[in-house]
């Protein structure tokens, strides 16, 4: 098996379980303290890499904010901010979104290849479209990073990458936040969807850390042998 990257999947969610709530707008599940956190995770990664339908819902720009982060990458020879990777089946993205828009970073998007001719005649030069077979197999794109030289790479979503990512055994490490709020509404997004992930009532994840960070709980799980506690 080739190898891949050490793979950290980061999430905020409701006490219920949910990404975001169903009305317009993004519901703000996280602090200040905690956004600090999470910039300092982007920072010390090679990739960040979100769902397509993450870029059509949240518009994120994935970059790092702190100055200083930004200059100690760039003193240790990284760019900025980490390289930007999306998957998607349909390629069905816009160019104008801040997923490619923003930083002078690479951006690559792992398409199904039934879709790549599209994808690369939509986006132009502002990505980056990788046949990513038909259908994206979640495997490959991870290979095909670690063979890019990425070496630290973090998931930010959304449910149906985070889903792929567990149920096929390619997360190291899980940061989930939990939010003191319930959304209540079963037309919301939520962590996962249905799947046969490998943790279950008869093998337990492993709780490696638990802290409080303000009004929001950060729980850290061990998902393979890789994890490391920093």
């Amino acid at each position: 098996m080739a190898d891949r990257p050490y793979t950290l999947l980061s999430c905020g969610m409701s006490i219920d379980g949910y990404l975001d709530s169903a009305s317009p707008g993004r519901l703000q599940l996280s602090n200040t303290a905690d956004f600090d956190r999470v910039d300092a995770e982007r920072a010390a990664c090679d990739a960040i890499l979100v769902g397509a339908a993450t870029i059509r819902n949240d518009n994120p720009r994935l970059l790092v904010r702190s100055p200083q982060r930004r200059a100690d990458r760039v003193a240790r020879g990284c760019p900025p901010s980490p390289i930007k990777v999306t998957v998607t089946h349909r390629g069905q993205l816009d160019a104008r979104a801040e997923f490619f828009a923003s930083g002078d970073v690479e951006k690559l998007v792992y398409c199904a290849s039934g879709s790549v001719a599209d994808a690369r005649e939509r986006l132009g030069d502002a990505a980056t479209v990788v046949d990513g077979g038909d259908p994206v197999i979640l495997r490959e794109v991870s290979e095909d990073l670690h063979e890019r030289g990425v070496r630290r790479l973090m998931v930010e979503g959304g449910g149906t990458v985070h889903t792929q990512m567990l149920t096929a055994g390619l997360a190291d490490e899980l940061q989930l936040v939990v939010a003191p709020l319930f959304v209540g509404d079963s037309r919301a997004r939520r962590f996962v969807g249905d799947g046969l992930f490998p943790w279950t009532a008869d093998r337990r994840a492993t709780l490696a850390e638990v802290r409080q960070i303000d009004d929001v709980a950060l729980l850290r799980y061990a998902l393979s042998a890789r994890f490391r506690l920093r």
